[in-house]
């Protein structure tokens, strides 16, 4: 008979909250650098007003939520990096957020100065 540890790291293909909150706020943070991206390459384009300023700001909040998802997953982690808990998600999650928000920042900044 074999005594199961009290914390174990989880198998490859478990899939706890942890790692559900932090592949999304990636993911979201992921989003959020795409849209920021066309919102610097074209400006006055489909995803903003005349001036690509809403393209921008959806950048910015999708950067946000990614560090807040990342950040809420980080502190609220039992064991470190490797035992399942999504900590690893969670700081992609905190960079991805930050330059998703800095370029949606960038952009936003430019769509301003040339309306």
């Amino acid at each position: 008979m074999s005594v199961r540890p009290l914390l174990a790291a989880a198998g490859f293909y478990d899939f706890s909250l942890g790692r559900l909150g932090s592949t999304t706020g990636a993911l979201v943070g992921l989003a959020g650098v795409v849209i920021a991206w066309l919102a610097l390459a074209r400006p006055a384009g489909r995803l903003g007003t005349a001036n690509g300023s809403l393209g921008a700001m959806v950048a910015m909040a999708a950067g946000l939520m990614s560090m807040a998802l990342g950040a809420l997953v980080a502190a609220t982690a039992d064991g470190g990096l490797g035992t399942g808990n999504g900590l690893g998600g969670a700081y992609v999650a905190l960079l991805v957020g930050l330059i998703g928000t800095a370029l949606g920042g960038l952009a936003l900044s430019r769509s301003r100065r040339t309306g």
